[in-house]
């Protein structure tokens, strides 16, 4: 009777483990990524800081690829005063141009070779709503990708480092 217990208890187990659901993969950009660079490359090829000398940044990607990213230039003005509400137009313009952020859904294309960024929301109003394609490269811990090309030409560039 031992022999046909373990058969059906086997045999019940294998079913049951048919009808699981799959375990759903990682996003393989899933971490907390610290920024290394962001620079543009000009339209006669030089490439050149767009951020300052020392940026800063970080990139958060969960397993679904929901992400939260922030881009600082390292030289912004400091305000004058304790409230951001009472600062001079330098003030509040180095702070506009001094930083780029949003968040929303990151997927891969994989046959373009291109990063999806579905924007929710954004430091800059326009980008709300928008989805924007970015031509990237990712090898081991350094991701790396090129913004589409500004008006004036230049080409933003934003590398990564994989910090866990």
């Amino acid at each position: 009777m031992k022999p046909l217990t373990g058969a059906l208890v086997a045999m019940l187990a294998g079913l049951s483990a048919r009808d699981a659901p799959a375990p759903t993969p990682e996003f393989p950009l899933q971490g907390i990524w610290t920024l290394v660079a962001a620079d543009k490359v000009l339209p006669d090829g030089k490439t050149t800081r767009d951020y300052g000398e020392s940026p800063k940044g970080r990139l958060v990607v969960d397993a679904k690829g929901r992400y939260s990213l922030q881009i600082f230039k390292s030289e912004r003005l400091h305000f004058a005063g304790d409230s951001k509400a009472d600062g001079s137009a330098d003030e509040f313009r180095s702070a506009v141009m001094g930083s780029s952020t949003h968040y929303g859904a990151l997927t891969i294309d994989q046959r373009e070779g291109v990063l999806v960024f579905s924007i929710e929301g954004s430091s800059f109003p326009n980008w709300e709503g928008t989805t924007q394609r970015r031509q990237y490269t990712l090898d081991g811990s350094e991701l790396r990708y090129k913004v589409p090309p500004r008006a004036d030409g230049s080409i933003p560039v934003s590398v990564w480092h994989r910090l866990d």
